[in-house]
């Protein structure tokens, strides 16, 4: 049976040849991101014609930098040591040198007090603030180390107004726009605002592009019920989320933020050093297999790899120990369905999936099977988070990507004039040749005799094999 949980890998310019992204997606690969922090639309383009000249069924997830801050580009690497006093000035184009580490914030400094943190390169390096002067901090060295070009700053407990959207995010909004991709993942959203500004460009150009917030900052946490109303989803960034507010908290976080998200059927994806070891071994740690398996017990929807696909040693052994611990996490998981999810518009629609999930536990069936529209009520199924495949069949092939994200969902596209007989007929058929279903086994069809706009008015429970022989009313 296929796995439920889905996996996001990230693909970058260095290795992204049509052989590698098939054997990703053989592997378990369901969706392609790709870090606009370090490539240009040029280097996107030749993983976009690769990826579609695999499959036209994966989706694309594009991130945005955001409204983060990163130290400047230096002529070489500032080596500092534990009580070295350090002077930290906010400009947009200084190069850091041993004297002094510019961040590319002008205001940086006006945000800055006494006693606060500077987190420099996913907190590897910490700064403690001793003197604040108008141009600039001095600040107390916390431990040795190296201080580099262009890595990231992290200010535990300090509010920054930056921008949401800078040039190169706007250039690759378009740039998604005009190549009809999936989703934009858009970095440290802090509030509703932050999504509002894609948004509105999307709307201008009438663009369907699904918006995925990072929640990397405690103004993420703070602020989830009102992000959720503007996205398709989140993406829990774990790396700089535990630089922002205590590590300890994490875990805590993560399986609040998962809850609310199945409440309220967005998608969820948790991200960052899944499998981290397998950059550079060939095996990972216990630790990082007991991490996927928590994200599968938390009921994710996906969860991601990064720097392990995207220039890692073992691409494909770290996708293939992924679909392993995932395939292993759902056996074991108990499976209960959430009576918690919230309606949406349709009540016929809520009372019928309900019943279509239920049946799971109650009949023992194996599938169920459904035409979408907008992938609406696929995802309010997917919400209850049951232990059978979802199969889906979509009117648009950009509804069948979407869905390529949501948890339990396999989805195809059929054309709109299919009858329901025909359409019930040729999944069932489709899924026995795959051998994903056998002929006795039950199944559920939730479906609609009016029209593909008005969503489902029926569930028909029977064996595959009297389905493909009595067809449906």
């Amino acid at each position: 049976m296929e796995k439920l949980t889905k996996i996001v890998a990230t693909i970058s310019d260095r290795k992204c040849d049509a052989d590698f992204i098939c054997a990703l997606y053989e592997e378990g690969m369901d969706v392609v991101r790709i870090n606009t922090a370090h490539q240009n639309p040029d280097q996107t383009m030749k993983i976009i014609e690769n990826v579609r000249s695999v499959s036209i069924r994966i989706p694309f997830m594009v991130d945005t930098k955001g409204p983060e801050v990163r130290t400047n580009a230096s002529e070489e690497d500032v080596i500092v040591l534990k009580d070295q006093m350090i002077r930290v000035e906010g400009h947009n184009s200084k190069a850091s040198t041993k004297d002094c580490i510019y961040v590319n914030y002008p205001d940086f400094v006006k945000h800055m007090e006494p006693d606060k943190q500077i987190m420099i390169d996913d907190g590897d390096i910490a700064l403690s603030v001793v003197e604040k002067h108008a141009s600039h901090l001095i600040c107390r060295v916390e431990n040795n180390g190296t201080i580099q070009g262009r890595k990231s700053v992290n200010l535990p407990g300090t509010v920054i107004t930056l921008p949401s959207l800078n040039a190169k995010d706007i250039e690759y909004i378009h740039f998604a726009i005009k190549n009809k991709l999936d989703f934009i993942a858009h970095s440290f959203v802090r509030n509703k605002e932050d999504l509002l500004a894609i948004q509105e460009i999307l709307d201008e150009h009438d663009n369907p592009v699904k918006l995925i917030a990072k929640i990397e900052n405690q103004q993420g946490v703070d602020n989830i019920d009102e992000i959720l109303d503007h996205c398709y989803g989140i993406m829990i960034a774990r790396g700089d989320l535990a630089i922002e507010v205590p590590a300890e908290r994490i875990p805590g976080i993560q399986a609040s933020l998962i809850k609310k998200c199945i409440r309220r059927k967005k998608a969820v994806i948790i991200a960052t050093q899944m499998l981290h070891s397998m950059i550079q071994n060939p095996r990972p740690t216990r630790a990082e297999v007991s991490d996927i398996a928590n994200a599968v017990f938390n009921g994710t929807d996906a969860v991601m790899l990064s720097g392990e696909t995207a220039f890692g040693k073992y691409p494909l052994e770290s996708l293939k120990m992924m679909t392993r611990t995932v395939r292993e996490a759902e056996r074991s998981r108990s499976f209960n369905i959430d009576s918690n999810v919230l309606p949406h518009d349709n009540y016929i629609s809520v009372f019928l999936s309900k019943t279509a999930v239920r049946t799971i536990s109650k009949l023992n069936t194996k599938a169920i099977i459904t035409d979408t529209d907008t992938g609406k009520t696929a995802r309010y199924l997917s919400a209850f988070r049951g232990r059978i495949p979802i199969y889906a069949q979509c009117y648009e092939e950009r509804v069948m990507r979407e869905l390529a994200l949501n948890y339990g969902v396999f989805a195809d596209q059929m054309d709109v004039e299919t009858s329901k007989k025909t359409f019930i007929k040729t999944t069932l058929s489709g899924l026995i040749g795959q051998g994903e279903i056998n002929e006795g086994d039950l199944i559920v069809v939730l479906a609609g005799n009016f029209g593909k706009k008005a969503g489902p008015s029926f569930v028909e429970i029977s064996t595959a094999r009297n389905m493909l022989q009595e067809g449906t009313v």
